[in-house]
This record gives structure tokens, C-alpha cells and sequence, in this order.
């Protein structure tokens, strides 16, 4: 089952990374430095480092506004099941 970290604590990683990514080759790289001296997972630091690159514009993808739109849709099967 996947860990959920409070919304404060991903703000907090986020903000210190993104205030040191210059300083690291990579996002990952600063992920793999810095995840661990703030409590959280190497991969799931860089996911949302990635995230709030694209939500500031620095990154193509898809925003968070858009995700949760996304993910609140019914997919043509889950209409379809009839449990």
C-alpha cells in the first residue's frame, strides 16, 4: 500500500529541491541527494519535483488541475460494469 506524506511535508520537500535543483545534473540526482535528509522516497520526491516543474511551466505535461479532472472521469468500462 503506497505511503501518503501530508500536503505540508510534499510543499516543504518540493520548495527546499526546487530551491537546489541547480546545484544536481538532474532532478533525479537531487531526489536521490535530498530524499532521504527530508523523510521521503528518492522516486516519489523526483514525481513531484517533475509535477512542479509542469505546474510552473518549465516542463510540458499535463497540470495538476488537469490530472485530478482526469482522474475523476468515468472510463468507458468502469460505465459499463455492472456489479
Amino acid at each position: 500500500m503506497p505511503k501518503r506524506y501530508p500536503s505540508d511535508q510534499r510543499e516543504r520537500a518540493v520548495r527546499m529541491v526546487m530551491d537546489r535543483l541547480e546545484e544536481y545534473p538532474s532532478p533525479w540526482a537531487a531526489a536521490q541527494a535530498l530524499g532521504p535528509k527530508l523523510g521521503v522516497g528518492a522516486e516519489t520526491l523526483r514525481k513531484w519535483i517533475v509535477q512542479a516543474q509542469v505546474d510552473g511551466g518549465a516542463r510540458s505535461g499535463p497540470s495538476s488541475e488537469e490530472l485530478a479532472e482526469i482522474m475523476g472521469r468515468p472510463t468507458p468500462v468502469h460505465s459499463r460494469c455492472t456489479f
